[in-house]
């Protein structure tokens, strides 16, 4: 997303003095850029953003986080009282300019000068051929129009699909019998759900739409006790949560993704006895997506690996150390317009180390325009954690990835979601499968699916559903119109009935039940 974040005084002072020594006025406006928009994230390429967003969007709030007001725009307005409050103790708006008027206004000039009117997007294209690999299944979960749902996953070891919605509601579907086996009320919208051994841990995010209030929580829950326990701290924003026993002492760590807005963190909730918890915050910034558990360094100890975006965008790796210590290290970064959603940890090319892929298309910030740099990234291991980019698929507005053998042929293939596709032009780029056809030379064949009708696709997963030794696909629809889209797909998803849609692998056909 396209955030810019102000560090504090003595940085820009030092930038103030290297560039008061540079004489014209061009040569100076580049230094501003280079150095101010580079303070703490990776610097985006002027043109990575047309004129019109920059100008309406991002500058104005740019402006904002150096202490310059603009009269066009006002960080509290329309904002409660403790919205307000909670947006001014973040520091994010300082009460005064860290920059010379004259100095923005060259800023913003040179920025407008150089910024193209449109995007070229001619790389991007709509797949040709349609899928029939997979078979579509709609999955109507309750008797509420307009799908909702905001945590989704398989669960391998109950064979069940569970859903969880904005309405309070965790749904448990076993695709085998293709029917709702149980429905739990729940406080508030779910966006993480995990059982391990005795324990239920969810995830409560709070507030959805973005916001500086803290209100999010983790409840654990010991089923056989009738046991529920409110772990005591504020949560911000939470959208992602790992269960596991890190320093295997016999008690699972909670790893929080506080995703926030203007603030955020990475949060591990350490077990101290009888369900009470201490936090330790791993990632002071906004933006945490997913965690992954893995051993990176391969030295026996489990590693966090983390997707981060809101301006600070890439994959850290935390390798753990001692005694829940982590050495922290970035070695993939991305502009802070990519949008980075979503991420998966394979052996792509079968040399025992991890490679990644992830994917870049959130599009509901102040940067809405369709972008060619959104898609599937693929970085490939060199055996020391340094990651190379080796192939790139667009696809606008990309936010969920699968990696799967899904043809059974050796390599990996991919699904994409796409939750802010160019509606307008291509709807049925919402779901794009890869069927890899050539490992060593990176040769996709892009299939699509004509989906856009039944739902706006917002989370996905995978496993063999049907048990017939196939791996499938599930999507979840979320029928919220984050952004522009045409009024008969609008009116569609808000009176629409499917709440999952189920692709269906026909690779081996399912074994009918008894």
């Amino acid at each position: 997303m396209t955030k810019i974040k102000i560090l504090k005084y003595p940085y820009f002072a030092l930038i103030l003095l290297l560039v008061s020594c540079i004489k014209t006025k061009e040569e100076k406006a580049v230094a501003l850029y280079d150095t101010y928009c580079s303070s703490c994230h990776l610097l985006p390429e002027i043109n990575s953003l047309p004129k019109h967003i920059w100008e309406e969007g991002v500058l104005p709030d740019m402006a904002a986080r150096m202490g310059i007001q603009d009269s066009t725009y006002d960080p509290y307005e329309k904002v409660s009282r403790m919205e307000k409050f909670a947006i001014m103790e973040s520091g994010i708006y300082p009460k005064k300019p860290i920059i010379e008027t004259e100095d923005w206004n060259l800023l913003k000039d040179y920025i407008l000068k150089m910024a193209n009117d449109s995007l070229d997007t001619s790389d991007v294209f709509t797949p040709i051929k349609k899928i029939s690999q997979f078979h579509p299944q709609s999955v109507i979960l309750d008797s509420t129009k307009g799908a909702l749902i905001t945590f989704l996953e398989y669960d391998s070891l109950q064979k069940k699909i569970v859903a969880g919605n904005l309405n309070g509601k965790l749904i448990h579907y076993d695709p085998l019998q293709k029917k709702v086996i149980k429905t739990e009320r729940t406080e508030n919208a779910l966006t993480a759900y995990a059982q391990k051994d005795t324990l239920r841990y969810l995830t409560y995010v709070g507030y959805l739409n973005p916001s500086e209030l803290a209100s999010g929580s983790v409840h654990v829950i010991e089923p056989s006790k009738r046991k529920l326990n409110k772990v005591g701290i504020q949560l911000h924003r939470p959208v992602h949560t790992l269960v596991y026993d890190f320093n295997e002492d016999g008690n699972d760590e909670v790893v929080v993704c506080e995703f926030g807005d203007l603030t955020g963190k990475l949060s591990l909730l350490s077990h101290t006895g009888d369900f009470e918890y201490q936090r330790e915050v791993l990632l002071n910034q906004p933006g945490s997506i997913r965690t992954i558990a893995k051993d990176m360094n391969k030295d026996g100890k489990t590693d966090i690996v983390v997707l981060t975006s809101q301006g600070r965008e890439g994959i850290t790796i935390l390798y753990q150390e001692d005694n829940l210590e982590f050495k922290m290290e970035t070695p993939i970064k991305f502009s802070p317009v990519y949008g980075s959603s979503w991420f998966e940890i394979i052996d792509y090319n079968h040399d025992g180390f991890y490679d990644i892929v992830t994917v870049h298309g959130d599009n509901a910030d102040k940067s809405y325009v369709h972008k060619p740099y959104h898609g599937l990234r693929l970085h490939i291991n060199d055996g020391n954690n340094n990651f190379e980019d080796k192939y790139f698929y667009p696809l606008n507005g990309a936010t969920r990835v699968v990696s799967n053998d899904f043809d059974q042929d050796g390599d990996i293939d991919f699904g994409i979601l796409s939750t802010f596709p160019n509606y307008e032009q291509k709807p049925t780029y919402s779901f794009v499968y890869l069927q890899n056809n050539d490992a060593d030379l990176f040769n996709f064949e892009p299939y699509r699916l004509n989906s856009s009708d039944l739902g706006r696709w917002l989370l996905m997963d995978s496993g063999d559903f049907d048990d017939d030794g196939d791996i499938d696909i599930v999507l979840s629809a979320f029928s919220y119109s984050f952004t522009p889209v045409p009024k008969n797909l609008h009116e569609a998803w808000r009176n629409s009935d499917v709440d999952l849609l189920i692709l269906e692998n026909n690779l081996n056909p399912a074994v009918p039940n008894p």
